[in-house]
């Protein structure tokens, strides 16, 4: 079942704003560590590098994503996303490892920080620009469900964390403290990599077909058992692609009704799970029930 128009633009511009955010910080945080020389700055402009890398795969996967289904792709194209989401993961790994190198090297040969206000300054307006962009993704994931969005969420996350240790690092490296600038990037380094492997594990999910929660099963059964005229309901299956469900279940109902009050059925059961989940795409099988309860030949 297609997006609405306004879902569509959501994710369309959810996609042009992180890929603008991370251009903004790679060229601030460039100079900033090209004038200061600190492997913090340099270990947030890795990481900033290769967000732009991942934006722009998101970008490209999400407009795919969004295609409608077509003959060769019956549920539609949805799981680009999470391929986009493997593609963030395996960037944001690289970035980890690239910026504990560096810091190990500058643990090895420690240098003095210079012109430290202005990575600061810098500093300042990446977290502006990252709490920004996060409260519009928060509004865009709520809206439409989106893994890639969720996935860029969760490594924006991950900056927010690593400015702000940034930041840190500056200031006391100002202060004289200037070791510290290199076991910050460190600690950074291994929280990138726990994201990396966050983001891998819902895009893995989302592959393999991973079921929904239990308690949202349990809740469409409840509301399929809830239509008048339902005897029962069983056998619910359910995937993820993208931003919709497909949900599939057994719908038991009386064998003596016709095959026009039986399929009206299925239709209120459809509708009563969709306007509880608008992502959920709902495909039921009715089974014909006895007066004595025994299953008759399957409808």
């Amino acid at each position: 079942m297609p997006l609405s128009d306004r879902h569509v633009r959501l994710l369309r511009l959810a996609t042009l704003a992180s890929l603008g955010v991370a251009c903004i910080l790679i060229v601030s945080k460039g100079v900033a560590w090209w004038l200061s020389g600190s492997v913090s700055l340099l270990a947030g402009l890795t990481d900033s590098l290769l967000d732009g890398a991942a934006s722009l795969i998101n970008l490209l996967a999400v407009h795919y994503a969004l295609r409608p289904a077509d003959e060769d792709h019956r549920y539609g194209h949805g799981k680009a996303e999470a391929l986009a989401g493997m593609a963030q993961a395996l960037f944001i790994a690289i970035s980890a490892v690239l910026i504990g190198v560096q810091a190990v090297e500058r643990l090895q040969h420690p240098q003095a920080l210079a012109a430290t206000g202005l990575g600061i300054a810098v500093m300042l307006l990446a977290l502006a620009l990252t709490v920004a962009l996060l409260l519009f993704q928060h509004k865009v994931i709520r809206l439409t469900g989106s893994t890639a969005i969720r996935a860029d969420s969760l490594h924006y996350r991950s900056d927010l964390l690593l400015n702000a240790s940034i930041l840190l690092a500056l200031v006391l490296g100002g202060l004289g403290w200037p070791q510290l600038d290199a076991l910050f990037a460190l600690g950074i380094a291994f929280y990138i990599l726990w994201s990396a492997v966050q983001i891998t594990r819902e895009a893995v999910a989302v592959l393999m077909d991973e079921e929904l929660p239990s308690d949202v099963s349990e809740r469409m059964l409840e509301l399929a058992c809830g239509v008048p005229g339902v005897l029962g309901a069983h056998d619910l299956r359910t995937r993820v692609s993208g931003t919709h469900w497909f949900v599939q279940l057994h719908l038991e109902l009386p064998a003596e009704l016709t095959l026009k009050q039986a399929h009206a059925l299925c239709d209120q059961v459809e509708t009563a799970i969709h306007l509880r989940y608008p992502r959920a795409e709902v495909l039921v099988h009715a089974e014909p029930i006895e007066a004595d309860g025994t299953a008759s030949t399957s409808a």
